[in-house]
């Protein structure tokens, strides 16, 4: 029970632990926080998941060679997030293991977080660069049907920007 707890107490600080340089809510000539859902709705905009390539190959007229193409970055990475998988799940373990003690060190602890912290960007880094490699592998014919067929699954328009 108290490993449980522990665990949701580092999983909420990780929720809330601000990236390294990222400046705090407000200040003379700060930018507005930004906001992580308008970030992934833009991404999911204008970037194509390997599911949606998947089901709609045929309908944009996939080639052989954009399909080896894609297939080759999906195993890539496949491979790496599994490694990081595992990194993750080690430094998180560490960090559980700091904070279960009756008296934590803080400087030990926020060291781990930053251990953390820089596995999950490299996971999410990873993600963006899959998304990437499968839109550069698109043509910008294939990019417009692939928005279109995403807004008709959605029930809305597409917003094309220009591939």
């Amino acid at each position: 029970m108290k490993r449980a707890a522990t665990i949701t107490i580092a999983l909420a600080v990780l929720a809330t632990v601000r990236a390294p340089g990222q400046q705090p809510p407000g200040g003379a000539g700060a930018p507005p926080p930004a906001n992580p859902r308008a970030i992934e709705d833009a991404l999911g905009r204008l970037l194509f998941p390997p599911e949606l390539v998947m089901q709609q190959q045929r309908a944009i007229g996939l080639k052989p060679e954009q399909r080896t193409s894609i297939t080759r970055v999906i195993a890539e990475f496949q491979t790496k997030l599994l490694d990081l998988q595992w990194q993750m799940q080690d430094e998180s373990q560490k960090l559980t293991e700091l904070l279960d003690r009756p008296t934590v060190d803080q400087a030990a602890a926020l060291a781990q977080v930053d251990k953390l912290l820089a596995v999950e960007r490299e996971v999410k880094r990873a993600h963006l660069t899959l998304l990437i490699e499968i839109k550069n592998s698109l043509t910008a014919d294939q990019q417009v049907k692939l928005a279109q067929a995403r807004a008709a699954a959605e029930g809305g328009s597409p917003r094309l920007n220009s591939p």
